[in-house]
């Protein structure tokens, strides 16, 4: 996967400034208000007076805010610590924040978490689960207007592919991995990386492009919104289901706060989560459950077949 490495060198390289605009207390990322309860001061379930918590920048920070802010202050009654919620600037952000010391916890995307776990020893302890309290999962996809002459993801060579962002699971590694199994080079692709998830699919409705990812949770949301018509356009490929985003903590984090959000986050109402599940395509929504590593694995599997580092997000 030596290409696979050439063609995020931009990203390599802009991690430093990220690290130094972006992360210094997370500073340049999009931030809620603080949770509703009252900190009295450091304390076990409060360390140092906050607890500030990390999201990935899957969907626009004005719609994510909301939805993370109901699960913040469901966190913030029970923890009696506000809980400040903030969506970093891009992947490599959340994970070298956590390695920093900067967030308390944070929700990793699956690839996300490998690297996470990986250079920052964050440690998973809740994911997002449907009404029946299994783990939920979702998928990549690969879209084309309906009218396209694309039949497959073989047929993508010479094309322009639209993808999110450097290092999302869906939108980045899984797609390229495709590509690579159905034995095409990615210098005989364009592949055209839009910034994000709803960004990918606007640039396929705008015709800028020949195909787009577009993943079941981006599909879910822009459906909803009345902002993408499915039977205009076709799926060419799809994924195996991808479980969906681990909240973690620091490696670092007393072990009496570890175990304390661990248990609030498995007592937490659906009614505190199915925002944040809605955008993470959680149909029907149930409570969280508990992840380990081991829940990831394929995910771990994935990125050593890629040859993939943090320096790949």
């Amino acid at each position: 996967m030596k290409q696979l490495s050439r063609a995020r060198i931009t990203a390599t390289a802009a991690l430093s400034l990220t690290a130094a605009l972006a992360l210094s207390a997370c500073g340049g990322a999009s931030q809620a208000g603080t949770g509703t309860a009252s900190a009295g001061g450091s304390s076990a379930t409060c360390p140092n007076g906050e607890i500030k918590f990390g999201i990935e920048p899957y969907e626009a920070p004005d719609k994510l805010i909301p939805a993370y802010n109901v699960l913040a202050d469901a966190l913030s009654k029970k923890l009696n610590c506000p809980v400040k919620v903030q969506v970093v600037d891009d992947y490599a952000a959340e994970v070298l924040a956590m390695r920093n010391g900067k967030l308390d916890l944070g929700e990793f995307g699956p690839l996300g978490f490998v690297f996470a776990s990986q250079q920052a020893g964050a440690e998973p302890l809740a994911s997002f689960a449907t009404a029946d309290k299994k783990l939920s999962s979702y998928k990549a996809g690969i879209w084309v207007p309906k009218d396209s002459p694309l039949k497959s993801i073989g047929d993508l060579k010479g094309k322009t592919l639209a993808l999110g962002s450097n290092g999302s699971t869906s939108g980045d590694a899984l797609p390229r991995y495709a590509l690579q199994k159905a034995g095409i080079a990615e210098k005989d692709v364009k592949l055209d990386y839009a910034g994000g998830h709803p960004e990918a699919l606007l640039a396929l409705k705008n015709g800028k492009v020949d195909a787009a990812e577009i993943n079941t949770q981006t599909l879910a949301t822009a459906t909803k919104e009345g902002t993408f018509k499915a039977s205009d356009f076709r799926q060419i490929w799809a994924s195996d289901p991808i479980p969906n985003d681990p909240i973690t903590v620091r490696k670092d984090a007393d072990p009496a706060f570890k175990k304390a959000v661990a248990e609030v986050l498995l007592q937490l109402d659906t009614k505190d989560v199915e925002k944040v599940g809605a955008f993470l395509d959680v149909t029907p929504p149930g409570p969280m459950v508990a992840v380990t590593k081991d829940d990831y694995q394929p995910l771990f599997d994935l990125a050593a077949a890629l040859n993939l580092t943090e320096k790949n997000l």
